[in-house]
């Protein structure tokens, strides 16, 4: 957690952006049932009011989701705390696919507690705006790239782990077998009469067939598109 850690300083910010009140952010967070001690310190740390617009600084550690342009929307901590805990409660993870940056702020997360972070973006402003506050926080083990995220970034496969930002309408069977063994994703499913979070984990042995998945609670996200913008 260098990076962060040269960023994340009681000292940066005051009022709605201190230390102080990121703090009630994790005990929020704790409250709701989040349980992993790595991933809130994780969130406690990093100065989530970096990754909206100036205007809405003030709401960035209410436990919400908050519009960032171009009909996207950073995640809401619970959230992102959800779907990390997740990727990550099976056991270690060192590489992971992320699928829609967007602010970039899932990403310093995921960065904070895996080895590598390779995330791709379809929308350019997103994806620019993404870069440059990643810089800023001296993440050095991510990999942005601009480009369609449906369909994976074989480059870097096979990868431990596949966090994706948007709804399917069913499993990517792209994605799926971009994994490694043992590997998970984690990512909302459109099921039609609305969405749930699903983590799908593949069995060692590598077979077409050889997935289990489990359907964890019903949740929001815009969907996912193929293409650039």
């Amino acid at each position: 957690m260098s990076g962060l850690a040269q960023v994340c300083d009681p000292a940066v910010g005051s009022g709605m952006t201190s230390l102080r009140t990121r703090e009630r952010l994790a005990q929020r967070l704790l409250a709701a049932g989040l349980e992993d001690d790595a991933v809130i310190e994780a969130l406690r740390q990093l100065p989530r009011h970096l990754f909206v617009e100036e205007a809405l600084a003030s709401r960035a550690y209410e436990d919400s989701s908050l519009p960032i342009g171009w009909g996207q929307t950073i995640s809401q901590p619970y959230m992102v705390a959800r779907m990390t805990q997740a990727l990550l409660e099976a056991g270690p993870v060192q590489t992971v696919l992320e699928v829609g940056t967007g602010s970039g702020y899932q990403t310093a997360v995921l960065a904070a507690l895996v080895r590598r972070v390779y995330s791709v973006e379809r929308i350019s402003s997103l994806q620019a705006r993404a870069e440059q506050r990643l810089r800023a926080l001296k993440l050095r083990n991510v990999r942005l790239r601009y480009g369609d995220g449906s369909t994976g970034w074989t480059e870097y496969a096979p990868f431990d782990g596949i966090l994706v930002t948007a709804a399917a309408s069913g499993i990517p069977r792209r994605l799926a077998e971009q994994l490694a063994p043992g590997g998970r994703m984690v990512l909302p499913i459109d099921c039609g009469r609305g969405q749930v979070l699903v983590r799908l984990v593949k069995k060692r042995g590598g077979q077409r067939s050889g997935y289990q998945h489990e359907v964890l609670e019903p949740v929001t996200f815009v969907p996912l598109l193929g293409g650039v913008a």
